[in-house]
């Protein structure tokens, strides 16, 4: 088991839940996404270059899915979280109740659409 599956399944819950459900979300999309452990967290490659990460903060109490190119994404901005960034974007989650496939998955795909 590589270092970025041990950190999503060594979180505590609801953590871990969260991190499972976007994990299947986003390799279902994106079968060909290379799941990596940089910086101390789970990220994703794609064609080779860094694309979304995911992070658990226990002390803001979500989970982060920080999109490289977020800065540039049009659909769904409402959702997305840019405070005091110019690149990246996130879309967080304290509940897994609160994670909506579709737009996880719209938000990702014209992301990777500046790949």
């Amino acid at each position: 088991m590589n270092p970025a599956e041990l950190y999503i399944l060594n979180q505590p819950e609801p953590y871990k839940t969260i991190l499972l459900q976007l994990q299947v979300l986003i390799e279902h999309d994106f079968p060909r996404i290379e799941l990596k452990y940089k910086y101390k967290i789970p990220f994703y490659y794609l064609n080779g270059k860094p694309f979304c990460y995911l992070n658990a903060s226990h002390k803001r109490q979500y989970v982060d899915v920080g999109i490289v190119k977020g800065g540039n994404i049009q659909v769904h901005s409402s959702d997305l979280v840019t405070k005091d960034r110019k690149k990246m974007a996130s879309l967080r989650y304290q509940n897994i109740k609160h994670i909506n496939p579709t737009i996880l998955s719209d938000v990702l795909k014209e992301a990777a659409s500046y790949y």
